[in-house]
C-alpha cells in the first residue's frame, strides 16, 4: 500500500512537472512574441524619428539660409570691417525697430498709418547688404526690402529700396 501511495505520487509529480513545463514553455514563447513585436515597434518608432529629426533639420536649414547669421562671407565682411556681425546685427536691428514711436509713424516706412501709427514689428538682415522687415498700424500691414550699408565711422544708412502694403480683405 505505502509503495502505491509513492507510485501515485510519484506519477502525480511527474505530470505536475510535465504540465508546468509546457506551461512555463508555452509563457516563454508568448513572451518572445511580445518582446519580438515591441523591439519591432521600436525599430520602426526609432526610424520614424530618425526621419523627423532629418526633415527638422532639413527646414530649420532653409528657415536660416538669408540670414546673416548663417552666411559666412557677410559675416566676414564685417569681420575686415573691425565688426562683431552678431553685435551689429543687433545693433541695425534696434535702430530701425527704435524709429517706432508712440505718437508719429516709423520714418522709415513709407506709408502713412491710416487706422494707427506705422511701426515695423520684426526685421532680418538678410546678409551684409539687405533687410526685410514687416510693419503695420494695427489694421494694415506690409513688408520693406532694405539696402543698408554701415560706413567707417559706424553709422548705418537705410534706403527703402522696394516696399509693399497687403490690401485689406
Amino acid at each position: 500500500m505505502k509503495s502505491k501511495i509513492f507510485m501515485y505520487l510519484f506519477i502525480f509529480t511527474a505530470l505536475f512537472v510535465l504540465f508546468q513545463f509546457m506551461n512555463a514553455k508555452k509563457a516563454k514563447e508568448s513572451y518572445d512574441a511580445k518582446i519580438a513585436n515591441l523591439e519591432e515597434q521600436l525599430q520602426t518608432q526609432e526610424t520614424e524619428k530618425t526621419a523627423v529629426i532629418d526633415s527638422l533639420v532639413d527646414a530649420n536649414l532653409d528657415l536660416t539660409y538669408f540670414r546673416l547669421d548663417s552666411d559666412e562671407e557677410a559675416i566676414a565682411y564685417f569681420e575686415e570691417q573691425g565688426y562683431d556681425a552678431k553685435k551689429l546685427e543687433l545693433t541695425i536691428i534696434d535702430q530701425i525697430i527704435g524709429q517706432n514711436k508712440a505718437d508719429k509713424d516709423n520714418p522709415i516706412v513709407p506709408f502713412v498709418g491710416m487706422e494707427g501709427k506705422m511701426a515695423i514689428n520684426k526685421v532680418r538682415l538678410l546678409n551684409h547688404k539687405w533687410i526685410i522687415a514687416d510693419f503695420t498700424d494695427g489694421v494694415y500691414w506690409g513688408q520693406l526690402f532694405i539696402i543698408y550699408d554701415v560706413r567707417e565711422d559706424g553709422v548705418v544708412d537705410f534706403e527703402v529700396q522696394k516696399s509693399f502694403l497687403y490690401p485689406r480683405s
